[in-house]
């Protein structure tokens, strides 16, 4: 049956997903996005805030917090290698073992690179099914600070390869769970870390309160700076965030990568071969290699709002490659390519391929048939400020990819100098960003409110969340691992 477009992020209150007769919820259970679709423009048009609140308490009463806490895989949970092999056919065959090289480093590492485990499980338990557009991969290190088009620096989530209109708690377990796993890479106690992951649900749910309440208007120019980062920050870390902060914004991301990226070749600039992790394809070789690149910039350029078209415009391309990025995006076919303008200065620009959300099999299909249209919109409403150069295109192979700047003053958490008040700092930073985000374009976080309610139960709930499921993460590392010791799974092991 075809299902009903939803319009672009909607979320949609219905009934939670227990069954009538009291037992536990599967991915097939999930409404489907034309159900969703049709329960809440209704609602929408004829709820007040105080009634939208009501809702949230009596899906308490049905869902308390307790049950969000839970987690025990049963019998018929799918093999976690089994998922994560699934992928491995559409990937770079050459680029698999590094994908799994990395996730073999630790734990975290690999709860990074498993997003698609982590759904299949997640829609196997309870959840209020109030959707807000989801992240999908909410873990602590795809959020950091980048610098707004203003060049302003603000602190916010920067991937959204899995965004999709999913459940709000999907994406708060997924960083709480994160938080654990992160305290126990530098050597905190469970404690520990289940107190930093109540932290960041405890600031999670104080200002998706106050974001609630904001005219619609003010929350979409609401953003958390780097100031307000440096605020929460513990005393002795503000010097040293606030020169980060400012060493990004003086610095643009192109200038700073082109001597490690480029060099002059046969009298060309060329990007530097630096295999396995950069490289230039057969394809790339080929006579036909430059047509096809102008063919993919001109449909990228049509994703472009005019303005921005003819910024594009003063520069041109020079080259194309390869870089593998990240840990679970390797293998997919994420490109480079460089651009300079007329006075030399130049611009990369990263390709990056879009497939479908892990959170798709279990919340419905994209509302958009191009993955990286998805992508995109998807985090210009989620984001308080996007990259002016974030648009998508088609390859002429039919691969679908979403484009944005290589670096754009970012500046990435360094998770391995925490120390206990830093994590505790970035937790909390983390849940307020989250609030944001989810109640950015979205009514229904008034019913959010209603249902987290003013006591810490919901806090609580959460920090148990995250130990129980980093438990499962280590074990899954642990299959992993076997897995290679048996010659099951070929892995890279980079050198650094």
């Amino acid at each position: 049956m075809a299902q009903k477009k939803l319009a672009p992020g909607a979320p949609a209150v219905v009934v939670p997903s227990d069954r009538r007769d009291g037992s536990r919820a599967t991915p097939g259970d999930v409404p489907a996005p034309a159900a969703q679709a049709a329960a809440f423009p209704a609602l929408r048009l004829a709820v007040s805030r105080e009634e939208r609140e009501a809702l949230g308490r009596a899906i308490y009463r049905k869902v308390p917090h307790q049950e969000l806490a839970r987690w025990k895989a049963d019998r018929h949970r799918r093999s976690p290698l089994e998922i994560l092999r699934k992928s491995d056919p559409e990937r770079l065959p050459d680029l698999v073992p590094i994908r799994y090289g990395r996730m073999l480093q630790s734990p975290f590492a690999f709860y990074r690179g498993s997003a698609a485990v982590m759904a299949a499980d997640l829609a196997t338990t309870r959840t209020t099914d109030l959707r807000v557009q989801a992240c999908g991969d909410c873990h602590l290190m795809n959020f950091g600070g980048f610098a707004t088009p203003e060049r302003n620096v603000v602190f916010d989530i920067n991937d959204f390869d899995e965004t999709l209109p999913a459940p709000w708690d999907w994406d708060v377990r997924r960083l709480v769970a994160s938080i654990v796993l992160a305290a126990r890479s530098i050597g905190l106690s469970d404690k520990r870390g289940r107190d930093c992951a109540t932290a960041c649900a405890r600031s999670y749910r104080e200002h998706l309160h106050e974001f609630s309440t904001m005219d619609p208007l003010e929350l979409w120019y609401a953003r958390i700076s780097g100031e307000d980062v440096v605020a929460i920050a513990p005393r002795r870390a503000q010097k040293h965030i606030r020169k980060r902060v400012e060493k990004a914004l003086s610095r643009g991301g192109s200038d700073v990568v082109f001597p490690e990226l480029a060099d002059a070749v046969g009298g060309q600039i060329r990007i530097r071969d630096q295999p396995p992790l950069i490289f230039h394809p057969a394809v790339a070789q080929t006579s036909e290699f430059e047509q096809v690149l102008e063919a993919v910039m001109r449909g990228y350029r049509e994703s472009l709002t005019e303005e921005r078209r003819m910024l594009l415009d003063r520069y041109r391309v020079l080259d194309a490659a390869i870089k593998v990025v990240g840990i679970g995006s390797v293998g997919r076919r994420c490109w480079i390519t460089l651009l300079i303008s007329e006075d030399n200065t130049p611009l990369f620009l990263q390709f990056k391929e879009a497939v479908e959300s892990v959170l798709e099999p279990f919340a419905g299909a994209s509302a958009y048939a191009h993955h990286g249209q998805r992508v995109v919109m998807g985090q210009g409403l989620m984001q308080p400020a996007s990259d002016i150069f974030l648009g998508w295109v088609t390859a002429p192979n039919g691969k679908h990819f979403y484009v944005r700047q290589l670096r754009d003053a970012k500046i990435k958490p360094l998770v391995e100098t925490f120390d206990l008040e830093v994590l505790d700092a970035y937790a909390r930073a983390c849940g307020w960003v989250l609030a944001r985000a989810h109640a950015k374009v979205s009514e229904i976080s008034a019913t959010i409110g209603g249902y987290l309610g003013s006591s810490e139960d919901f806090d609580e709930a959460m920090g148990r969340f995250a130990v129980a499921y980093a438990d499962q993460a280590e074990r899954d590392h642990a299959a992993l691992k076997h897995a290679v010791r048996l010659g099951k799974i070929d892995v890279y092991a980079e050198t650094t």
